[in-house]
């Protein structure tokens, strides 16, 4: 039996634990974070991103925010400020 949440909810196909790329365009910047643990769709690429590596995403923009880079490039490992 298949266990529902590895099957995507696009295509059928099997989610599997992989990294992606997240990019936001802030208007007044851009930022990257590269290596953001993800499941990801063997068959379509679709991405889904869980709720705490995404509350973290969070403040890193936040972070981004308060720098005002205009583009900004950050691995998924790196500090965030308090």
């Amino acid at each position: 039996m298949t266990n529902e949440s590895t099957v995507c909810a696009v295509c059928g196909g099997s989610r599997t634990a992989s990294t992606t790329t997240f990019t936001v365009d802030l208007n007044s910047s851009l930022l990257v974070v590269r290596h953001v643990p993800a499941l990801v769709c063997r068959q379509c690429g679709e991405e889904w991103i869980a709720n705490s590596e995404a509350a973290r995403l969070e403040e890193m923009v936040q972070d981004a925010q308060n720098r005002h880079a205009a583009f900004e490039v950050m691995e998924w490992g790196e500090p965030v400020a308090a």
